[in-house]
C-alpha cells in the first residue's frame, strides 16, 4: 500500500548515489584502527584521500564483508604501513560523523581501536595514506588530526602496561 498524503511529506529526501558507498550510506561502516606504540612515540598515518585527504590518524580502515575485526585490523595495517601486526585487545569504540553543508550525514563509522604489536615487514606509506611516521608524544599536537583521535591516543598512552 503506498504511504498516505502527510507521511509523504514527512519522508527523508532521497540520499545522493555516488560509486563511493561509504559517501552517505544507509548504515554506519565499521572500521578498525591500529594503535602502535613505541616507547614515547605513535605509528600515525596521513591520509591520501577523502575524506579527511591531509589530515594524520591510526593506520586502519573499513571492516570488509565476511572478514573477522582482527583479521581487518591486521589487514589495513599491512596495506597502509607495509607492517605485519598482532592486535592484543580493544582499547576505544567511538562513533565519527561528518556532516555535508546541509546537515546530511556524509559519512558515518563506528570504529573499534586495537592496540596491537608490530610482529614484521617494513615500514612504507601504502594504500590510502601518502606518509607514515613514528611521531612522538609529545609532537602530536603539531599535526593535524583527525577529531577524537587524540584522545583515544592519550588513553593508550595511560593505560599501555594493561596490554603488555
Amino acid at each position: 500500500m503506498p504511504p498516505t498524503k502527510s507521511r509523504q511529506a514527512g519522508r527523508r529526501p532521497a540520499r545522493p548515489t555516488y560509486k563511493d558507498d561509504r559517501r552517505y550510506p544507509k548504515r554506519p561502516m565499521v572500521g578498525v584502527g591500529a594503535i602502535l606504540l613505541h616507547r614515547d612515540r605513535i605509528l600515525m598515518a596521513q591520509r591520501g584521500k577523502q575524506p579527511l585527504e591531509g589530515w594524520w590518524s591510526l593506520p586502519g580502515g573499513a571492516l570488509e564483508t565476511g572478514e573477522a575485526l582482527a583479521d581487518a585490523v591486521r589487514r589495513e595495517v599491512r596495506e597502509e604501513t607495509g607492517l605485519e601486526v598482532r592486535p592484543v585487545g580493544v582499547l576505544e569504540i567511538f562513533e565519527r560523523i561528518l556532516r555535508d553543508a546541509r546537515g546530511a550525514p556524509e559519512y558515518h563509522y563506528v570504529l573499534i581501536d586495537y592496540i596491537c604489536r608490530v610482529t614484521g615487514g617494513s615500514l612504507q606509506a601504502g594504500d590510502d595514506v601518502c606518509r607514515v611516521e613514528w611521531v612522538r608524544r609529545r609532537d602530536l599536537s603539531k599535526l593535524r588530526i583527525t577529531e577524537g583521535t587524540l584522545a583515544v591516543i592519550e588513553k593508550a598512552f595511560r593505560q599501555r602496561r594493561k596490554y603488555r
